[in-house]
């Protein structure tokens, strides 16, 4: 179960990282995620006040942090795929955000089964090979993944702190978390002298991008309460098979043959973790 929830959270993930990225490519990257916050704030009052749990000062303080971390690897990853290949950008920021968990994970006591460890490899090395795809600009391309390893980064750890909220706090941490990140792209608008909206066709998008952000984090603290976090990790790290699919699909970005081979590796090892 644990496995069809984390690959949930990388269809609304990879879903919402199309959107908002697809958006950036013609607005401000602030504006884009001011929006698409804001909207997921609102949805997120919801699922906190529509099911149970308590709101510890501790659960609150992780969300809140977590959220924090969570909004600036979406302002890099939208700075990434507004000004790069998303072909080449989303699965390195997903392998990133996906090895900073499992070493956190294995480093604090996680130990899976083998079965499952060899499908978090395959999910590992999946996500690499969808984002292994030439780009004859290479100028463009180095700056895009600068954007990718930073927005790992912040995912990565945001990861780390959701797991630490507890299973009792419902979804109140996603709800700080959301707060948090709006203040924080609020700042970030004031400091650049952003547009407080993006442009009118790219509302929509932006929209969406948040209400699937918002959803694609309530998924994974369902997942991650369920099973380890080495596992839901690189599960979720599955999202840029579904951005790369829909980048084909809308944009034209051609799909090359070793990204189809990645994506039949992490659907393999998707199965091994379950398995296991």
């Amino acid at each position: 179960m644990s496995a069809l929830i984390g690959l949930a959270v990388a269809a609304c993930f990879g879903s919402g990282d199309f959107l908002g990225g697809t958006a950036a490519r013609r607005s401000p990257t602030a504006a884009v995620l001011l929006l698409s916050q804001a909207c997921a704030l609102v949805l997120a009052v919801a699922y906190a006040l529509g099911f149970a749990g308590v709101a510890s000062a501790h659960a609150l303080t992780f969300g809140a942090a977590a959220g924090s971390l969570n909004v600036v690897g979406l302002g890099c990853l939208y700075q990434g795929l507004g000004t790069g290949r998303m072909g080449v950008v989303a699965p390195v920021t997903a392998m990133g955000a996906a090895l900073i968990p499992i070493v956190w994970g294995l480093a604090t006591g996680e130990r899976p089964s083998s079965l499952a460890l060899v499908g978090v490899g395959c999910v590992v090395v999946a996500g690499g090979l969808v984002g292994r795809e030439r780009d004859p600009d290479a100028g463009g391309t180095a700056r895009a993944l600068g954007w990718s390893m930073a927005a790992a980064v912040g995912f990565g750890t945001s990861f780390i702190l959701f797991a630490q909220t507890g299973a009792d706090a419902g979804f109140w941490p996603v709800l700080t978390a959301r707060a948090a990140a709006v203040l924080v792209v609020l700042v970030a608008v004031a400091i650049l002298g952003a547009p407080w909206l993006p442009a009118r066709p790219d509302r929509p998008a932006s929209v969406g991008a948040g209400l699937l952000d918002v959803t694609a984090t309530v998924l994974l603290l369902v997942a991650l309460r369920r099973d380890l976090l080495t596992l839901v990790a690189p599960i979720a790290a599955l999202a840029p098979a579904f951005t790369v699919v829909f980048a084909w699909w809308f944009l034209h970005e051609p799909v090359g043959r070793v990204q189809r081979v990645g994506i039949v590796i992490g659907l393999a090892g998707l199965a091994l973790v379950a398995s296991g």
